[in-house]
């Protein structure tokens, strides 16, 4: 089962284990990425869109802890799932996405 992590407390969630290195996956389209994106604070942000994950999974090895984020949380569910099936334990899924984030965490973040 994936766990879902508000916006609000993913950086709880990536502290639970302090000697993981922790990556937030954004699995967004680019342009939507240029719209709005967060700013990572005590961990890695990388944007891969959700079709390319399966070519670029090699990309992802050197992280412990993933959370997976897009819009409203449904593309990154999948590939949490996704992940989670190839073997990956410290998974989740940023529920309700970047949108969520717009609203929970950081305001100046845009809302499309």
């Amino acid at each position: 089962m994936i766990e879902q992590v508000l916006p609000a407390n993913l950086g709880d969630w990536f502290a639970r284990d302090a000697q993981a290195k922790p990556l937030l996956l954004d699995v967004r389209e680019p342009w939507e990425v240029q719209t709005a994106s967060v700013k990572p604070l005590g961990y890695t942000l990388l944007a891969i869109p959700m079709n390319e994950i399966p070519a670029r999974l090699s990309e992802l090895g050197p992280y412990d802890r993933i959370a997976c984020l897009c819009h409203h949380g449904t593309r990154s569910q999948h590939v949490a799932s996704f992940l989670h099936q190839r073997g990956i334990s410290s998974i989740a899924n940023v529920a309700g996405g970047i949108d969520a984030w717009s609203r929970q965490v950081d305001p100046s973040v845009p809302r499309y």
